[in-house]
């Protein structure tokens, strides 16, 4: 028999409530890992944990820098998955504000910032992969989401920066970004879907036809289990479809 390709691993996931950070946290699992899912609401977790001994839920503010010390200090991951972030405002830019248009920045990069950091400091051990979720929005813009698309622009360059100073120093972390395309799979995405398609004057199901296939949950975490255990994990950024991953250039 095989065996698993996370077998005797340790994974977190950070924002593995729901969504894509759901379907990452059951694809670990079920390639063999022990996984440790943060979240800030930890009940259907908990639930999950009750019949999986290998599941270890935190109920934890991502944002705070002492949570992502602590927890890597603790867990000593083999795999680390950044995930979390805030749903954003959904308006044009002059119907935002300085506080809505900033939202991402201030929680979803700086949940990156403190996560990279820290597995940087600890550090990780030689070999462990950490995989940063930025967007489709890094690359193609978000014109009714305020700062989201720079922010995940940002994200994907912490990904790269904190790559660098691995190689820099010898650490021998891997570190990529994912960027998966909008998908009305998750409840993050499908209020954008129904804005858009507004947007455009496009019947809901008429701009769904346009984005093609979507990235489930599953997709995403099948995407994950292979930058966590192949070598397209040791670098670079991927553009993330239902069709799987594609390696983007700088």
């Amino acid at each position: 028999m095989q065996p698993l390709p996370l077998e005797n691993k340790t994974a977190i996931v950070v924002g593995a409530s729901r969504g894509l950070g759901r379907g990452i946290l059951e694809a670990f699992l079920a390639a063999g890992a022990a996984v440790v899912g943060v979240a800030r609401d930890v009940q259907g977790l908990e639930e999950l944990a009750a019949a999986n001994p290998r599941l270890h839920p935190i109920a934890a503010d991502a944002t705070d820098p002492m949570v992502a010390g602590n927890v890597l200090t603790q867990w000593q991951p083999d795999v680390l998955a950044l995930v979390a972030g805030a749903a954003p405002f959904l308006r044009p830019i002059h119907l935002q504000t300085w506080e809505t248009l900033s939202l991402n920045w201030n929680v979803d990069v700086r949940i990156v910032f403190h996560w990279l950091r820290e597995a940087l400091l600890l550090p990780l051990a030689q070999g462990s992969r950490v995989i940063v979720m930025s967007s489709g929005a890094a690359v193609f813009g978000s014109p009714l989401s305020g700062g989201y698309a720079g922010a995940k622009a940002t994200e994907r360059f912490l990904a790269e920066y904190a790559s660098q100073e691995s190689r820099r120093m010898g650490l021998g972390i891997a570190i990529t970004a994912v960027l998966p395309r909008l998908t009305p799979a998750t409840s993050l995405g499908r209020p954008a879907v129904t804005a858009y398609a507004a947007r455009e004057g496009l019947e809901e199901k008429e701009y769904l036809a346009r984005l093609g296939d979507p990235v489930t949950p599953a997709i995403a975490g099948k995407a994950f289990v292979t930058l966590a255990t192949e070598p397209e994990g040791e670098a670079g950024s991927y553009l993330l479809t239902a069709d799987g991953l594609r390696k983007l250039e700088k």
